[in-house]
């Protein structure tokens, strides 16, 4: 199948239409285009010095937060304390430190300067969301994405210290199965994501729970979590 070259108009090819993943290239990080990618299952995904590629990869990889499965190590840290977890009080920072991440294989990054100013647009419509995990005062980890509806589209997570990243994962995670999102789009598989119960979906069903989920009202951000929250606890 071809790959489709957008126009200034906001209209996507179908997302069945991807071969390989790779549906479009071109068009513009602009709020308008992003909310409409991401209701169809669309997203950007390219490096420094290219167009812009649209993706819907086949299969999807997604987690049910009402099944998150903790590791029972990992439980014994949050138990701990070791961080204070919060929400949407440093999107800029996450998703910068997140672009900065150095990992195998993986020469550059695809968290543009670009993106990161497209990001945190959506963060300001409240629309982007971080997660983080702090300690003595320092930033040491985190998480973003984007929350339509009753979906939640991770993008990207970085760590300085040992589990700091997952902790605010699972924060997250509870806090969004609290409040009724009820789907965790990781987009592709993961090792991390894996390990709390992430399962692939063929595309044709993500895209059919998709439809039924974002288009429910959105909880606009900020987002925030308390102290002492039992989504820390359980």
């Amino acid at each position: 199948m071809p790959v489709y070259r957008l126009i200034k108009e906001i209209v996507f090819p179908p997302p069945s239409h991807a071969e390989g993943g790779l549906l479009a290239v071109g068009g513009d990080l602009s709020p308008e285009r992003l909310i409409a990618g991401y209701q169809q299952g669309i997203f950007p995904w390219y490096s420094d010095g290219e167009p812009i590629w649209w993706h819907s990869p086949d299969p999807r990889f997604v987690l049910d937060p009402a099944v998150l499965h903790v590791p029972r190590s990992l439980g014994k840290v949050i138990a701990q304390r070791r961080f204070e977890v919060r929400f949407d009080t440093a999107f800029a920072e996450v998703i910068d430190r997140c672009g900065r991440k150095r990992r195998p294989g993986q020469r550059g990054t695809w968290i543009t300067a670009d993106m990161r100013a497209a990001y945190t647009r959506l963060h300001e419509l409240g629309l982007a969301h971080s997660a983080e995990a702090w300690q003595d005062g320092k930033l040491v980890g985190g998480l973003y994405g984007v929350s339509m509806g009753d979906i939640y589209f991770g993008e990207s997570m970085f760590s300085d210290v040992d589990d700091a990243s997952k902790v605010a994962f699972v924060a997250l995670v509870r806090w969004m199965a609290a409040s009724g999102i009820e789907l965790v789009d990781s987009q592709v598989r993961t090792d991390h994501v894996a390990r709390f119960g992430g399962e692939e979906w063929p595309r044709e069903r993500y895209l059919t729970r998709l439809a039924g989920l974002v288009n429910r009202p959105t909880r606009p951000g900020p987002w925030r979590i308390e102290p002492g929250d039992r989504a820390l606890e359980r």
